[in-house]
């Protein structure tokens, strides 16, 4: 029996493991560097799973280079100047580097290439009624939120409760955003969206702006 909720379509499901099955390998020598500085420079576990709500409401793990001193306590949302993120960490988030382990649930079809973000448990758990139809669709490793919210989409430093922030102030936007993309999710548009979100990691700034993008923590 398949998963409940939306799948993506055989055409977009086909991108999925042709560019997953590429990239890994071809891939495999910046992921092993990534995981020994990680190993090297604090200690816990290189890779970061987390349960996150994925396709049809049901749970999965996610797959992140860990960014974050282990077993660090704090909010679902990172805080900014976040004391929980490491030095090599604040790199790898804006650099995304944390995110390539999640071809690997990309290939497991637990995630497809463009999509809404999987949010954690406890988050999606304080979605408002209107915003849970996000997860009946696969969650994506990059999405049209990624790509053009996510400079804006930053909490201010004097924010007490971030997460009751995030989902009234952000979260709006974000499903907004989401809601244009899966109301018509085809090939060419998620083509589109891979684009998009190539060119923007190669031509965002170099360094952090004053306050985090929002990101779920780890």
């Amino acid at each position: 029996m398949g998963r409940p909720g939306i799948p993506p379509s055989q055409a977009r499901r086909a991108l999925d493991l042709a560019l997953a099955l590429t990239a890994l390998p071809l891939l495999s020598p910046l992921l092993a560097a990534v995981g020994i500085a990680v190993r090297l420079t604090s200690p816990g576990p290189i890779i970061y799973r987390q349960p996150r709500v994925g396709q049809g409401g049901e749970p999965f793990n996610i797959y992140k280079f860990r960014s974050m001193r282990d077993d660090a306590p704090g909010p679902e949302v990172t805080a900014p100047q976040d004391s929980r993120v490491t030095p090599l960490g604040e790199f790898l988030r804006r650099t995304s580097l944390d995110e390539l382990p999640q071809l690997i649930n990309v290939l497991r079809g637990e995630m497809t290439l463009v999509g809404p973000r999987p949010e954690s448990l406890a988050l999606a758990a304080r979605y408002p009624a209107e915003y849970q139809f996000v997860f009946q669709h696969r969650p994506g490793l990059t999405g049209p939120v990624q790509v053009r919210l996510r400079d804006q989409d930053i909490l201010p430093r004097d924010v007490e409760d971030l997460e009751a922030y995030y989902l009234r102030r952000l979260l709006p936007a974000r499903v907004a955003i989401d809601r244009a993309y899966l109301a018509n999710p085809t090939l060419t548009r998620t083509i589109g969206l891979l684009i998009e979100t190539a060119a923007y990691l190669i031509r965002r700034p170099k360094t952090r702006p004053p306050a985090q993008t929002v990101e779920a923590a780890p």
